[in-house]
């Protein structure tokens, strides 16, 4: 069985994607947490929105990643 070769050229744009999708959903959580007065669910939203700006942070660093490769390929 032959490995599928490493196709990149969409990478910047899926990266944005998500990145896109992670901001979408942690605005959603902020938009529960001012309409419920269940504390124990606003802690859970809270701690998943600590979870995702943490992974914007990492996704903004490979889409930062992925961007100089690409131009750094086509110098």
């Amino acid at each position: 069985m032959k490995a599928n070769p490493d196709n990149r050229k969409d990478n910047v744009e899926r990266i944005q994607r998500n990145i896109n999708m992670t901001i979408r959903n942690m605005e959603l959580a902020d938009e529960m947490m001012g309409k419920t007065d269940n504390p124990k669910t606003k802690e859970e939203l809270r701690a998943k929105n600590e979870k995702r700006e943490q992974a914007l942070k990492g996704m903004r660093g490979e889409i930062k990643d992925e961007a100089d490769a690409k131009e750094n390929k086509n110098l």
